[in-house]
């Protein structure tokens, strides 16, 4: 009784009679919006209707070609870079850091060569070092003899330091500046000290051409280079960085020798990275250590996990908190541990799914360095008074270094979207106002005609449906002898 009831309501009130379906077609297609499709029902002529009908066709050929060019092209999340540069009154300047080439002095120990090993074995954290197999039994010996050695301690208290006698000049913006204005970090040159970190707010600039000015002496004296080793060159390196950053010095950092003059020219450069899937950056990535977030110190971060859960212990030259690894964890456990995170890749860089992916802001700071020798004669005698030292340990002692803006101004290079949600729409959107004069109000139009066919389909199948042989119950599909009768008897 129930299925009876509701055939009948559907068939008296939601499906209407053929003659009324063919009407509301016909009304559809004379009065859509959708240009051209009239003229094939209202024209008479058959080879008109055919010229319309071959118009219509190609014209939703080419919409539905361009469409699905656009959307193709969307979805290959396109980029495009603009460059803009901002001039300024005044200017943040970055902070430098410095560092002596020579890592330690000559009256520390008279066994230098186990201290440079074990220094290599620390800073293949941060750079890598292959260590040949004839320092291995010398190491060993050393190290099975001083247990209780500290190579940080050591590092600092007989590294570069920074005073009066190394630090001869020092001027900044006009204003002398001093060596407690530097703050001392490790880095695989040992001791380096770093002007103007946690960007302190003085250390601004207003006019271009000034900046900070410096004088070394790095007491070639005292060097306890290796050439064997490695440790050639005499001088002062350094990298400019911004001030919440960590300095880097592999493959980054600026040499200056031994009795040269250094002028260095900066810029700011300032690189926007669009999140994935337009870019590679992720902008959801904090960092535990760092106020910022970069690469290096995204990845110092990471070798320092890796390290606390295998050693249980941190080394030095990593952020963090952990308990500090002695002379053995570095040999037994820290050295081959980064080797491992190297070999497997447990810490990577660059793309968005790596470990590390690239910032999605960062400063840089491109420089442009010119040399000359430190010094005419005049020079060379004002200084040897000054320091009290002959001007063949001028020559051979004194760095030079100025490091300013070449102008006030920073250049942004900014990656964006090549096309957005809005363009994608309004390049569809004119598509198909060129081709078939067509609008949203058209398309609306269109999924209610097509709604409206899709239940009539539907409830045509249903009144179908109860008129179908019940395949799983024959038995009941059979009529009785007395329903048989009735049914003779009723035709």
């Amino acid at each position: 009784g129930i299925l009876e009831k509701t055939r009948l309501c559907l068939i008296k009130k939601l499906l209407p009679h053929l003659e009324d379906r063919r009407k509301y077609h016909h009304e559809f297609v004379s009065s859509t919006s959708f240009h051209g499709v009239h003229n094939i029902v209202q024209t008479r002529s058959k080879t008109r209707k055919g010229l319309w009908l071959l118009v219509v066709a190609g014209c939703l050929a080419v919409v539905i070609w361009q469409i699905c060019c656009r959307f193709i092209y969307y979805f290959s999340w396109p980029t495009t870079t603009t460059v803009v540069v901002q001039y300024v009154e005044n200017i943040q300047f970055p902070a430098v850091t410095f560092c002596n080439l020579n890592r330690f002095q000559a009256h520390a120990v008279s066994n230098l060569k186990v201290i440079f090993l074990i220094w290599n074995i620390v800073s293949a954290i941060l750079q890598k070092f292959a260590m040949e197999d004839k320092y291995y039994q010398e190491l060993n010996d050393f190290l099975a003899g001083n247990q209780n050695f500290s190579i940080k301690e050591f590092t600092r208290k007989n590294g570069f330091y920074l005073n009066s006698s190394t630090l001869l000049e020092c001027d900044f913006f006009g204003k002398p500046c001093y060596p407690q204005d530097f703050e001392h970090v490790f880095t695989e040159y040992g001791n380096c000290f770093t002007f103007n970190h946690n960007d302190l707010s003085a250390r601004r600039v207003s006019l271009s051409g000034r900046g900070l000015h410096l004088l070394f002496d790095v007491q070639q004296d005292q060097f306890t280079d290796e050439p064997a080793l490695g440790y050639t060159d005499a001088g002062i390196t350094f990298v400019i960085h911004s001030p919440q950053e960590l300095p880097r010095f592999d493959g980054l950092g600026l040499l200056t020798p031994v009795g040269t003059h250094a002028q260095v020219a900066i810029r700011q450069l300032k690189s926007i990275i669009q999140e994935y899937p337009w870019g590679e950056c992720k902008p959801d990535i904090k960092l535990q250590y760092h106020q910022i977030y970069s690469t290096n110190g995204c990845l110092l971060e990471c070798k320092a996990r890796y390290i606390q859960d295998w050693c249980g212990c941190l080394p030095f030259i990593l952020p963090g908190n952990g308990t500090e690894c002695d002379l053995l964890k570095f040999y037994k456990c820290v050295y081959p541990a980064v080797y491992d995170i190297e070999i497997k890749g447990l810490c990577t860089v660059g793309t968005h799914n790596s470990t590390c992916p690239a910032p999605c802001e960062e400063t840089d700071y491109p420089t442009t360095v010119t040399y000359s020798s430190f010094g005419g004669e005049k020079a060379i005698k004002y200084f040897s008074a000054k320091v009290n030292k002959s001007p063949e340990y001028i020559r051979q002692n004194l760095v030079q270094i100025e490091i300013k803006y070449h102008d006030l101004s920073y250049k942004i290079t900014q990656q964006q979207k090549a096309l957005t949600i809005s363009e994608l729409l309004a390049d569809v959107g004119g598509q198909l106002g060129l081709f078939c004069g067509a609008s949203m109000i058209t398309i609306i139009e269109l999924l209610e005609y097509i709604f409206t066919n899709f239940c009539w389909m539907c409830i045509f199948l249903l009144l179908k449906a109860p008129e179908m042989p019940q395949w799983n119950n024959p038995s009941q599909n059979q009529p009785t002898h007395k329903e048989k009768k009735r049914g003779i008897q009723e035709c």
